[in-house]
């Protein structure tokens, strides 16, 4: 893979969007790559994922060249680019069954910026931006961001964002909840990876049930999600760890989780 660089250390995958000269703006090509990392991190031994950038941004969306380039077929829609990219690595990011963290290096503008939003955790530098640039060019929010920033910030503020594109820095993203930490620039990536390992070793099996539950939550009743509660809490009572860390209480010694 050229434009995209993936790593793993132990039981923690790392992704990094590399094309730090084009800001990590994605082609067709590069989400290719970015979906096979994704499918790599669907192994086993990988309990944790990190999605990073090189240079100096995370993702500055889609690449807009190539877009220009594909609307000189008269048959190409631009829906093409987001139902074959964007949908597909968004989806991925919320069905992966562990924990994804977000490790915004730099400015996250369009897709970029809902991709991370897409991730389950979100850290970013102090230096970091977020802007939801897609009205600069008459265009509508995508991967997912009209369905996660509005849940995450409300909907009176994703819908000023949207529709002013104003830059967001990382405190204000913190203040309104759209991420979960601001850290130094010079300690992201210590940060991100000491994230990553700390859950990596906890019970990841439990975490992916977790994420079933907060998917859902957003369209189901109390009482809908009170059983669907109870389902996954059977399904997490039959799991490995669940029985592991019960053990290791009974015998007052750390549990070792196998994220099954």
């Amino acid at each position: 893979m050229a434009m995209i660089e993936y790593s793993t250390d132990g039981a923690v995958a790392t992704i990094r969007l590399n094309r730090p000269d084009k800001l990590n703006s994605f082609t067709m090509t590069m989400a290719t790559e970015m979906l096979q990392a994704l499918d790599n991190c669907t192994s086993e031994d990988i309990r944790a994922v990190i999605i990073t950038g090189n240079g100096r941004a995370f993702c500055a969306g889609q690449d807009l060249a190539e877009a220009i380039s594909k609307q000189e077929d008269p048959e190409f829609e631009l829906s093409e680019i987001v139902e074959f990219t964007y949908k597909p690595i968004v989806m991925a990011i919320r069905n992966l069954e562990k924990p994804v963290i977000a490790a915004v290096n730099g400015t996250a503008a369009g897709a970029g910026a809902n991709i991370a939003f897409a991730c389950d955790i979100a850290l970013a530098t102090k230096s970091a931006k977020f802007i939801q640039s897609f009205s600069q060019i008459s265009l509508i929010p995508d991967s997912g961001g009209t369905w996660t920033l509005p849940r995450l910030i409300g909907q009176q503020r994703a819908a000023y964002l949207m529709m002013t594109g104003d830059k967001v820095s990382a405190e204000e993203a913190l203040h309104m909840g759209m991420i979960a930490k601001v850290v130094e620039d010079e300690q992201l990536e210590e940060e991100a990876t000491s994230l990553a390992q700390k859950l990596a070793s906890m019970p990841t099996k439990g975490f992916a049930l977790t994420k079933k539950a907060l998917q859902a939550s957003s369209k189901n009743s109390f009482e809908e999600q009170l059983k669907l509660e109870s389902e996954l809490q059977a399904e997490a009572g039959k799991s490995y760890d669940y029985n592991e860390g019960v053990q290791a209480f009974l015998e007052k010694r750390k549990p070792e989780f196998k994220g099954r």
